[in-house]
């Protein structure tokens, strides 16, 4: 009974820790910093490929 509470605690506590995995959305530059992804698109401005540019 003890051994059946302690995997139990195991399983509950590695559920826990898989579960606080963080996830970065993607900004769609596919790794490219901003000024990168403006030359390969031909665009005037890094701005809207800068992350916090949500216009």
């Amino acid at each position: 009974m003890k051994r059946l509470k302690i995997i139990g605690m195991m399983i509950l506590l590695g559920m826990f820790f898989t579960s606080c995995v963080a996830v970065v959305p993607s900004n769609g530059n596919h790794g490219l910093p901003p000024g990168q992804a403006k030359k390969v698109t031909g665009a005037k401005s890094a701005r809207d490929y800068a992350p916090g540019h949500n216009k």
